[in-house]
């Protein structure tokens, strides 16, 4: 019996709820937006999808210029750390074989000779890898800053700037 009575009140109330709902809605006054309104606010809302679509391709572009030039830069440095290995072992190389020849030397004299004509050798060397290196980083930082660039003159010349 309890729970038939519980039924009876739960849908007592319930029809109570609704009632009131019924007459609160009822009360208020009619409110229609106007139609000036509506269309600004679809503007409003479609310009602020295009403009998202418009930022985001942007971004979406930023981030493969990036993404270039980032791989770019990482291949161009294994490239510039290589050569820097084989200046090493080429000068460490020579040093050895000026210091084997130095302590082979019968006089005085032959030494200083020896040591003459490695400093000239070893001047010539270093001026030869700096040289390399010199082109290298300028080749390097050339195809770094190419995905950059190509977009910058891509953008002018859509612009009509350039």
């Amino acid at each position: 019996m309890t729970e038939t009575s519980d039924k009876s009140k739960a849908r007592k109330a319930s029809a109570e709820f609704e009632s009131t709902m019924d007459n609160f809605a009822r009360s208020l006054p009619s409110f229609e937006i106007p139609a000036a309104w509506r269309e600004a606010a679809e503007k409003g809302t479609s310009q602020a999808r295009d403009a998202y679509a418009r930022f985001k391709a942007v971004a979406e572009a930023g981030t493969e210029i990036t993404e270039a030039a980032m791989t770019t830069a990482r291949d161009n440095a294994a490239v510039v750390g290589l050569k820097a290995i084989e200046a090493t072992k080429t000068n460490a190389d020579a040093t050895f074989s000026f210091l084997k020849d130095l302590f082979s030397a019968k006089s005085i004299a032959e030494a200083v000779e020896l040591q003459a004509t490695f400093a000239r050798r070893q001047f010539d060397a270093f001026s030869a890898q700096a040289k390399e290196f010199q082109d290298l980083t300028q080749k390097v930082m050339v195809e770094t800053s190419k995905p950059g660039r190509e977009a910058f003159e891509k953008m002018f010349k859509e612009a009509g700037i350039a």
